[in-house]
Parts: structure tokens; sequence; C-alpha cells
């Protein structure tokens, strides 16, 4: 069977991960800063940096902003658990906003009507990686001065025009680098900032609050004079992980040309098929086809026919307002709509002509 997802590794690590872990140099250096040069290369955006995992990443952003227990931070229920997590270990309160049935984005209106006094942030999902309503949700967060996050768990190299996210004029957007995403470094994140001070300030959050410019003395000897005074998490990414995202960075583009390409395969056989139809795109907006999304009239019973004709079709993610640690339950009837109806299929690197054909040939 077609699976819904499968790591991809770069033939060129062969003899290089060896001599990396007998170098003596395995914690964030060379091959760190490498890997964040070819990131910052690719999406046009300088202030770039990579962290030990997707859940260092948001934690590193909410301690950046400054956000405190009680605080309270607009999200979409549509999500990873992973995305909203994180809110929770930093005892932050959750607003939930729905979503529009038909993409899955986050709902404009819903969001404007959320937005209180007491709202510190907005955390903007782009489902499966396609993409959300980006100019209207940066749009009202720069009315009411809140920041906005653009949360691209599952939307490296999804584009906006000419534009890759991450580089959309949002505040900050966050990356997960974990071993089904492209690019994967088995595990890890990155975080993208518009503020080279924010910017600034998180690369000492991550590595334990420490300015490393100032942190040793002439003798290499640990200074009484370098002062912390942020808080900050061990998120730095290491050598081997970072390395095996440099490589893959230098085959991104044909990978997801790849998956795009599978796309059109699916528009075309979805649109000979009845009850599902394909998630509408929002204008100038380019997927990364992480997956390719529908909306099937029978969710279950398609599911089980496209599994059954060889390709692994899932639903992905469950709302997450259904789980009691988010101590919000509303029931949000967009997201109950989109969520009735959701299903992706495999459109990955990995999906090749032969498997297409076999589907074909299973109506023969």
């Amino acid at each position: 069977m077609t699976p819904i997802f499968k790591p991809y590794m770069s033939p060129r690590l062969s003899g290089e991960l060896e001599h990396i872990l007998y170098s003596g140099k395995l914690s964030f250096g060379e091959k760190g800063e490498a890997f964040e040069q070819k990131l910052k290369q690719y999406v046009g955006n300088a202030n770039i940096l990579t962290t030990s995992s997707y859940n260092h990443a948001l934690l590193v952003v909410l301690s950046t902003l400054g956000l405190k227990p009680g605080d309270e931070v607009i999200a979409s229920p549509v999500s990873c658990l992973a995305s909203n997590q994180p809110f929770v270990v930093k005892g932050l309160k959750i607003i939930w906003a729905d979503v529009d049935p038909a993409f899955g984005a986050m709902s404009v209106d819903d969001v404007k009507h959320k937005i209180t006094k007491r709202t510190k942030a907005i955390f903007h999902n782009h489902y499966c990686g396609y993409l959300g309503h980006i100019n209207e949700i940066n749009a009202l967060g720069k009315e009411h001065g809140i920041p906005v996050v653009d949360d691209a768990i599952e939307a490296f190299g999804t584009k906006y025009g000419n534009r890759v996210v991450g580089n959309l004029g949002t505040d900050i957007t966050v990356f997960s680098f974990q071993t089904v995403r492209l690019p994967n470094t088995i595990e890890g994140g990155g975080i993208a900032f518009r503020d080279e001070a924010m910017f600034e300030k998180a690369k000492m959050i991550r590595d334990y609050g420490i300015d490393r410019s100032k942190f040793r003395d002439e003798q290499n000897e640990i200074s009484k004079s370098c002062d912390v005074f942020l808080e900050g998490y061990g998120a730095l990414m290491n050598e081997v992980n970072s390395h095996i995202g440099f490589r893959q960075m230098d085959d991104i583009d044909s990978l997801l040309n790849r998956q795009r390409e599978n796309a059109k395969v699916w528009d075309s056989i979805i649109d000979s098929l009845k009850d599902i139809i394909p998630i509408p795109l929002l204008p100038n907006t380019l997927p990364n086809y992480w997956v390719y999304g529908t909306l099937a009239k029978n969710k279950s019973a398609t599911i089980a026919e496209f599994r059954k004709k060889g390709f692994y079709a899932s639903g992905i993610h469950i709302n997450n307002n259904i789980y009691s640690v988010f101590k919000n339950r509303d029931d949000l009837k967009g997201v109950s709509e989109f969520m009735d109806h959701f299903m992706a299929v495999p459109s990955g690197w990995w999906v090749k002509k032969k498997d297409f054909e076999l589907w074909t040939a299973s109506f023969l």
C-alpha cells in the first residue's frame, strides 16, 4: 500500500555522518550554522534559527513573546496536537477559533470577534500545508497590536505568490523538521522572525538565555560579568541532525515539485469520482502537498475504499478541542463540519507513476 507518510533521507549522507560522529564536534556548530544558512537563502529571510524539536521551537516563541500563565491566545483546534500542547505547558488560556468548513482555514470573522484586550497572540495554523488567510489575519494582528505566529508545522515550502511561508510579512513563523516533514532532520524545528531584535532574543532563549559573545572570558572560563536575565531552553540542534537537514535542502525543490506534480494527477482522478472534492485553494496560494486534501461526503467509507485500492487515506489529525487538557471544549460548527469530511491521500515524493497505474487497474 502506498503510505501517507515516508521519511526522506539524502543518498549523499553515506560516510558523512560517520565522520561527524567521530569528529569530536557534536553540539551545535559549523553544521548547524550551514543548515540555518540554507534555510535563510531558501525562505528569503535572514532571521531564521533552528531548534532541537518543533516543541522547543514553539516554547522558544512563547518565551520570546513574554507570554505568562493566564495570558490568552487565539488558536485553531484544526491542527496537530503538537501545535497546541506548548500552550498548556506555559499555562496559557486557549481561545479556539472556528474554521471555514470548505477550506479548514482559520475563520477571519471568528478571530475578529474573539479578539479582546486580553488577547496576547494569534497562532495561525496552515493545515496540512494548505495556506490560510495570511493577509487578513496579519491585518487583524496589526490593527490590534497583537503578534501573529504562522504555525507552519506542515507547510514548509508552501507559497503565496512568489514567496514562501516564513517570508510573508507575519511576525513569526514556526516550522517542524520532524521525521515525516520536508526537510526532516529526524527531529527538529525552525523559527523565522520578521523583527531582528526578536530574533536575537530568541537565539539566547534557545540556549539557556546565554549571550555566547560574553559568556566566556579571555581564558575561555565562564565569565562572572555575563549575566543571564532571560528564561531559556537547551534547544540547540546537534551537528548530526543539522547535517541531515543541510543535505535535504539540496533536494528540496525537486521533492516539492514532485509532490505538486502528484497533486495534479490527483486533481484529475478526484474530478472523475463522485461524492468527493479537492480542498479548494485560496487565491495565489500553492501548497507543498505534504498530503493531498479532500472533502468526502462519507469520510469513513471513502477512506476504506481508497485503502482497498492501495492508497493509505487518512483523516490525519483530530480537532484538539475534544481534549480535556486544553480546558476548552467549545463546540465549533465549522470545525465539526470540516473534520467530518476531511480526508487526505498520499501525494509525497515517493508516490510514483506506477502507483497511479495500479489505481487505474483496480477499476478494470
